[in-house]
């Protein structure tokens, strides 16, 4: 093999967040007696949390603020009585199920059995250990790296020095990181020094100072890189 690690993200890497998300929130709204709400409501809250999620790679907020911040937003701007604190805790609960894997991600897996692999992501520890460990994924990792463990967020060369001491590893020539968000996980990368694999299903523009070292379209494409 032509790398010894792979570090995988999580959303939209191997796991549909989409999908993840999208129940979720349908499941907190009819929690609290809003079925109609996600639909209602959903083109607003993907605009206050993508907002929050680049203030957390930035630094600017943490994911203790953005869990609850996110609905604080939401309520406020539909004059909604609901209580943030107590629809996060509910929300972050029914997401902690979606174990929805990207197509082709378990197979994957499998296949780069003479790999070492780990996950390395920005998500909420709960969230994120209670998604891995209930999907047909729940073995394949030798370490499971979150932001709120170490201190550091991607693209922090921190979350990546974490990694690999946690890994036991020192040589950068022998990793590759694969993800689906550019300014975080590719850029991440670059930065520490180490081979970069973007993930972009849908073909999105690439961002002019942010070069990977590979892009695919699809995770099966990831086994002729690493052979």
């Amino acid at each position: 093999m032509k790398y010894e690690v792979i570090l995988f993200d999580a959303d939209d890497t191997l796991f549909d967040y989409g999908l993840a998300e999208s129940r979720a929130l349908y499941n907190a709204f009819a929690h609290f007696g809003l079925p109609a709400g996600a639909e209602d409501y959903a083109d607003s809250y993907q605009e206050i949390n993508r907002a929050l999620w680049e203030d957390l790679e930035q630094g600017r907020v943490t994911s203790a603020v953005l869990r609850v911040e996110r609905f604080n937003r939401l309520f406020a701007e539909h004059k909604l009585e609901l209580s943030p604190e107590a629809f996060s805790e509910a929300y972050l609960r029914f997401l902690g199920e979606g174990t929805f894997l990207i197509q082709g991600a378990a197979e994957l897996c499998r296949e780069l059995s003479g790999c070492r692999l780990a996950v390395i992501t920005n998500g909420i520890k709960d969230v994120q250990l209670s998604r891995i460990q209930g999907s047909p994924l729940c073995d394949a990792f030798e370490q499971i790296i979150i932001s709120e463990e170490t201190g550091y967020r991607k693209p922090e060369t921190g979350i990546f020095e974490y990694a690999f001491d946690k890994l036991g590893i020192s040589d950068r020539s022998r990793v590759l990181i694969v993800g689906d968000s550019l300014t975080s996980d590719i850029q991440g990368g670059i930065s520490y020094g180490i081979d970069t694999c973007w993930f972009n299903p849908l073909g999105r523009a690439s961002h002019p100072g942010i070069r990977p070292t590979y892009e695919i379209r699809e995770l099966s494409e990831l086994l002729e890189i690493t052979r």
